[in-house]
């Protein structure tokens, strides 16, 4: 019983075999992959090569009807531009805004004149530990108090602990 299987399956292979052999000689190329150039995808296109080998084992009847249509019944073969790609490029977010660092600078002044301290702390550049604590003891030496200054040194520290909770 598995014999004659696998016999079928056999002259099924070989059958495939021999009809993609006459399609490479009429289409005048050297293999499978410049053969799959002539037949056209669904979405546009040729299809790929990758996908003719694959249609060549699982679904060997469409694969066959393909060739007869597209290759061997054909009066003058045509070969298929590729699948339209998208431009270089056209993958970059476009719901970004990027602003250059006078514009931030100007935002910067407005968010604190107008007391926002989110937007301050958003878009001050952001400062080392090492550089907060110095400033920030230089201020309380002086006798003053520096909300933006102490909010710099909360964000860095919050960030120095990530990090390393992060790592371990």
């Amino acid at each position: 019983m598995s014999q004659t299987v696998s016999e079928s399956k056999g002259t099924h292979i070989k059958e495939m075999e021999d009809i993609i052999a006459k399609a490479i000689q009429k289409a005048g190329v050297k293999n499978e992959k410049e053969l799959s150039r002539f037949i056209p995808a669904s979405s546009g296109g040729y299809i790929h090569h990758f996908t003719l080998r694959k249609m060549k084992k699982k679904q060997p009847q469409e694969l066959k009807a393909m060739i007869e249509k597209f290759i061997m019944s054909a009066k003058a073969l045509q070969k298929l531009a590729p699948k339209a790609r998208a431009p270089r490029g056209s993958r970059k977010r476009r719901d970004q805004i990027s602003f250059n660092p006078t514009q931030i600078e100007r935002m910067l002044q407005i968010a604190k004149q107008a007391g926002d301290q989110e937007i301050i702390a958003a878009l001050s550049p952001k400062r080392p530990l090492a550089a907060c604590k110095r400033d920030l003891i230089a201020s309380i030496r002086h006798k003053r108090v520096e909300q933006e200054l102490w909010n710099a040194y909360v964000e860095a520290v919050s960030a120095q602990q990530a990090s390393e909770i992060s790592t371990s």
